[in-house]
Formats: C-alpha cells, structure tokens, sequence
C-alpha cells in the first residue's frame, strides 16, 4: 500500500538522491558566474532541443567571448551561430541570441529586467526559459516544464498542476531537482523503480515495465 504523499519528506529524498548526479545545466552555469537575466536567457535559447552536455559547453564557448548583451551585439548572428555549435539550430539560434542582445541594449541598458512580460517577449523565448530564467537570476518563484518534467500533457498544463500541488517555496528548487531525477532515475522508459528514493508514495501512473 502507497503512503501519503509528503511534499517535504520528498524533496528531502529527492535531493539526497540526485546528489551524485551533475546539476541541471542553467543552475550550473549560474553557480559558475553566469547568473545574470541576460545569461540565463541566452543559456536557455541553446539548450532547446539540446542536450544538457552540448549546452554546457557551448554557452561557456559564447559567454569566453561575449558575456554581456554589449559584447554578443558587437558579433555577428553568424559567429555566434558558430560559437554555440553544435547546439540545435544553432544558426536561427544565432540570430535570435543577437536580437535578444539588441533589444536588451536598446530598452534595457544591456540588463534585461526582472519582468516577466518582457522576456516572454524576447525573441524565441517561450514559458518554459522565461521561468527558469527569473527564477534563477530574479529569484522568482517560478515552475519550468521541460521534458523531464513533463511527458503527458502539455508542457502548460502540468505547469499549472505543478504550481496548484507545490508550495510556491519549492518551485524554483524543483526545477533544479526534476532535471537530474528525470534524467537518472525517474527515465521516460524503463524507470529505475528500484532505486526510486521516494518508490513508497509513487502511484507509477504508467509504469508498465521498470527496471
């Protein structure tokens, strides 16, 4: 029989057990020095559709030559397109990167402020990298679906269910745990079931086969 389940006693497992695991990849990048909105933005275009260890290193590739809006302005969409390489579509990536820059320089000063509205605004920025980002470089409590978050419905709507289940205190938190569980224990296919910290309380809602 299933336990309740307890939202605290959760997250304290689910932290324990991703421990050994690397951290989602925007977190690290802003433990590293690159927690800036502008950053996080920029970090977030590159990682869509992209693997966590393409991005990684390809916005520190961007960031070593041009780490505010001022500096990726001055290159062309062209080279930072090559810088980001082999990130996925890097080259429309390069464009939008370098209007994000524009926009940020010519409205903002070269800081892009805390406001929701103006970065769903940016150019190929969707709710997903708006609310990583203010969560991570504004410390707003904000939820981001990706895909290891959300694999049924859509990325909006388990959003929604994600903010009416959470308490607001743990949202920014669980979008730096999800990725790491998602990616290493709680699989898309073939679950590690038996090595789930938190197995106890799941309801495995469409586990048919586990390892």
């Amino acid at each position: 029989m299933k336990q309740p389940f307890e939202i605290d006693l959760v997250m304290d497992r689910v932290r324990e057990a991703v421990r050994p695991y690397p951290p989602a990849v925007m977190f690290e990048l802003a433990a590293e020095g690159f927690g800036t909105l502008f950053q996080q933005v920029v970090a977030c275009i590159i990682s869509i559709r992209t693997r966590e260890e393409v991005t990684g290193p390809a916005a520190r590739r961007l960031f070593a030559r041009a780490a505010t809006a001022e500096a990726v302005n001055e290159l062309t969409p062209a080279a930072i397109g090559a810088l980001i390489k082999p990130a996925t579509f890097y080259e429309g990536k390069g464009q939008q990167i370098h209007a994000i820059a524009r926009r940020a320089i010519d409205e903002h000063g070269g800081a892009l402020p805390c406001d929701a509205e103006v970065i769903l605004g940016l150019s190929g920025v969707g709710p997903k990298c708006a609310n990583l980002a203010l969560g991570i470089a504004c410390n707003q409590p904000r939820i981001a679906v990706d895909i290891h978050v959300h694999r049924v419905t859509t990325p909006e709507q388990t959003m929604t269910a994600l903010e009416a289940k959470l308490p607001e205190r743990c949202w920014i938190e669980i979008n730096r745990l999800l990725v790491p569980f998602g990616k290493h224990i709680c699989t898309g296919e073939l679950p590690h079931c038996s090595n789930c910290p938190v197995l106890d309380m799941c309801r495995q809602v469409g586990v048919s086969e586990h390892r």
